[in-house]
């Protein structure tokens, strides 16, 4: 485990980095999206227009409409277009340097596998998978491959975000003691992938918990060492496979305690507050894709000019690649939320408090 100095240096060196300009690539690196949904489509493909280190180069899609639609709006060739049955074919395509993996959670181990085996560096979704032990294997292949594996945490790339892990790493306010973080919304559809175990590994928890989850370990500057959650159900049919809600409780080393929530029932909740020995601080909306708010406990701005952070995410990620240095939301970030959020399973499940190793 990573002691908690060790922990606040790294968190201080990364959001300087995240702050300083991206060095440019000699040349954009070129990245194929695996998954072409609502993400892929709304988000990530424009915002590779927007990048200076990357380029749509390929895309993976199971859809022949979506390949041929794709194709004509991107000017992708033929050879760049994979299906999943063949993109380990990618280990012929030099065109292709990076694979973005943006399909349902229980599947980013697969896919992440065959990008690795195919020679490509990999950035994938989150969670970055439903266990520990299919992020253990995501991690082995890439490191067997001696490629790169990092994960889509964009609030680590979003001024607002970083601005608030400043106040609480230089005490600002004094030491942080608590915190309070929730997202979630009103899910529709209910036979979309995300009420499918199967494919999500759980419900709002995987989905969008695990922001709140990531606000309390930066904020709190060390590793939980104790979780204990609650998980509610007021629709048993339409979450027959996953949760509906939940509250978890994270414990820390230092004393800082975090009071978390996150739900598929309602909307409206899309905020965290840190509470310090003078004051607090926080957002309000803090995790949406653009329009997140900060303030101050004594009205000081904290305030952002917007920034693509689909586009921030990645082009730190070609960086890297490019440097062949870490990032600093590698696999193993991703691996660290995902130990944290079986627990918090483990404790709705048994009701009891589960310690972290």
């Amino acid at each position: 485990m990573t002691t908690r100095r060790e922990f606040i240096e790294q968190a201080l060196v990364a959001a300087t980095l995240a702050r300083a300009p991206i060095p440019s690539a000699a040349k954009p690196l070129g990245v194929a999206l695996v998954g072409l949904g609502s993400l892929s489509t709304n988000q990530i493909a424009p915002a590779l227009r927007k990048t200076t280190n990357c380029r749509l180069a390929g895309i993976v899609t199971g859809t022949p409409a979506k390949a041929a639609r794709w194709k004509a709006e991107y000017g992708l060739p033929d050879r760049s277009v994979y299906d999943y049955a063949t993109m380990e074919r990618m280990a012929d395509n030099h065109d292709i340097d990076i694979v973005y993996v943006v399909t349902p959670n229980a599947l980013h181990a697969e896919h992440t596998i065959k990008a690795a085996r195919a020679g490509k560096h990999v950035f994938c979704e989150k969670p970055m998978e439903v266990s520990v032990e299919r992020c253990e294997a995501m991690i082995a292949a890439c490191r067997s491959a001696k490629r790169q594996l990092a994960v889509a945490y964009r609030c680590q790339f979003e001024p607002h975000h970083l601005e608030c892990v400043r106040i609480a790493r230089e005490r600002v306010f004094g030491p942080v003691r608590m915190i309070e973080a929730g997202f979630g919304f009103a899910i529709g559809d209910p036979t979309q992938w995300r009420l499918n175990h199967a494919l999500s590994g759980g419900g709002p928890l995987m989905d969008v918990g695990i922001y709140a989850l990531q606000t309390a370990r930066m904020l709190a500057g060390e590793e939980p060492v104790a979780v204990s959650a609650v998980e509610t159900k007021t629709d048993p049919v339409k979450f027959k496979s996953v949760e509906e809600s939940m509250t978890f409780q994270l414990t820390f080393p230092g004393g800082v305690i975090a009071d978390c929530r996150t739900t598929y029932k309602v909307s409206g909740v899309n905020r965290f507050t840190a509470y310090a020995d003078r004051g607090a601080f926080g957002m309000e909306p803090a995790y949406n894709y653009s329009g997140n708010r900060g303030w101050r406990g004594d009205r000081q701005p904290l305030r952002f000019d917007e920034i693509d952070v689909f586009a921030a995410e990645l082009d730190d990620f070609a960086a890297h690649v490019v440097a062949g240095t870490p990032s600093k939301v590698s696999g193993e970030e991703g691996l660290r939320d995902v130990r944290i959020l079986m627990a918090a399973y483990e404790s709705a499940r048994t009701g009891k408090t589960v310690r972290l190793a």
